[in-house]
């Protein structure tokens, strides 16, 4: 049953992200009206009859937390887009457009003919992607949330930045059309609420004009699985070249993320015991010497149920980002007792010197100084793997769903102008 001072909300939420973390903490307290998805492929969907092959990604767009939950899904909608689309060959910013289109058509569809418990609805969407059930929602007379996925127009000028430093090694650059921004500038003045992830994202938002007071600071919510509690890290008493120090980056190969930052440090280090490994899809040209470069490991794409292999046995994970909403694999790899160096331009999951080290500036130099620490203190990483249990524990499921319920009370600034 919902709790009668709050409203119930309604969650739109195209993809899988967070690991459907928001309607979870929703759900648990009895507040969740309904789950909208583009995908979900319960134990008796049709979709199971697919060749494995086919189901790696969709077996993820499924919470057993939520097998009771009101989820409605729109499978046999999205496999229609997706033929048309596939005929259309549509690629980069025009699909995504395209996609967030169609998703939000097919979500007023299914508002429109809902019956619902009673007045009192937040109706909560992604940035990006939620300009149209916003409208929707303010003719109903519901509360709107925006849960910002990114820093915004900031991140992407950060990149242009970075770009211009290295034009070499960015393969293809494609801005955002003018129309993704202008939508999105709409979406945060309908937005009673925007939420971001980290304090570096709010500071982005602010830079574009949105007021402090209409944003909210929600670090994302990361539940371990069994096989992570009962793993056991164990570090040798020296690195060697028999047993190198093993670094581990997980993402898109992409300079937003640090990548030259790193590839600077692979230099300084030289010759060092330290071994790179690179999981992740290369969006980037590769310098031809990094391609066969003895102290790197070029995995590719995996899926993310094979993440944890390298999780385990990497001994510190890598995310010198220039900007993140926050960076979930940092919680992954804490999960698995991983210390971590991060930049500042992300969720702040690293106490520096506690469960790792935190970078001053994202540049090859700082990176070197942090794993030469690395490499000559293995026993403080052993110290920086015991902590992480107890800094996991604060990006819990249940104080996500404390600090959704203080934001049913919040009053918010409604317009505001958005500076470019």
């Amino acid at each position: 049953m919902s709790n009668s001072n709050h409203p119930n909300w309604i969650c739109c939420q195209l993809g899988a992200r967070e690991h459907y973390a928001i309607p979870r903490a929703l759900y648990r307290q009895g507040r969740l009206e309904y789950l909208i998805t583009d995908t979900w492929i319960s134990s008796y969907s049709p979709l199971n009859l697919l060749p494995k092959s086919l189901l790696t990604k969709l077996r993820e767009r499924y919470h057993p937390e939520l097998r009771s939950a009101p989820v409605k899904a729109l499978n046999h909608s999205l496999i229609t887009w997706e033929l048309s689309h596939w005929r259309k060959n549509l690629q980069g910013w025009d699909k995504i457009i395209a996609r967030n289109s169609w998703w939000q058509e097919e979500v007023l569809r299914v508002l429109s003919k809902t019956n619902y418990s009673n007045n009192n609805i937040t109706l909560f969407a992604y940035s990006y992607a939620a300009l149209e059930l916003f409208k929707y929602a303010k003719s109903q007379g519901w509360k709107t949330v925006l849960g910002q996925i990114d820093p915004g127009i900031i991140e992407e000028k950060l990149v242009i930045k970075e770009t211009q430093k290295y034009p070499s090694h960015q393969s293809d650059l494609q801005l955002a059309p003018l129309k993704y921004w202008t939508d999105w500038r709409q979406e945060c003045t309908l937005a009673d609420q925007i939420i971001v992830n980290s304090t570096w994202s709010s500071q982005a938002l602010q830079q574009t004009g949105v007021p402090n007071n209409k944003i909210k600071v929600i670090p994302l919510a990361y539940q371990s699985s069994v096989s992570t509690e009962n793993f056991k890290r164990n570090y040798p008493t020296n690195f060697s070249n028999r047993r190198p120090l093993k670094v581990l980056f997980l993402g898109q190969i992409i300079l937003r993320k640090g990548i030259n930052a790193i590839f600077e440090a692979i230099e300084l280090l030289g010759n060092k015991p330290i071994e790179f490994w690179f999981v992740g899809r290369v969006k980037i040209n590769l310098p031809r010497h990094l391609k066969r470069h003895p102290k790197i490991k070029w995995v590719g794409t995996v899926s993310r149920s094979k993440t944890s292999y390298y999780y385990q046995q990497a001994d510190v994970f890598l995310f010198p980002t220039f900007s993140d909403g926050f960076g979930l694999t940092q919680l992954e790899a804490q999960a698995w007792q991983l210390p971590l160096i991060s930049s500042q331009f992300c969720g702040a999951v690293v106490k520096d010197r506690i469960n790792g080290l935190t970078l001053p500036n994202v540049t090859g130099v700082a990176i070197a100084k942090a794993l030469n620490f690395c490499l000559y203190n293995p026993q403080q990483l052993a110290k920086f793997s015991q902590a992480s249990h107890q800094i996991l524990s604060t990006f819990s499921l249940s104080q996500l769903a404390q600090e959704l319920q203080l934001l049913d009370s919040t009053e918010s600034i409604k317009k505001f102008p958005i500076y470019y």
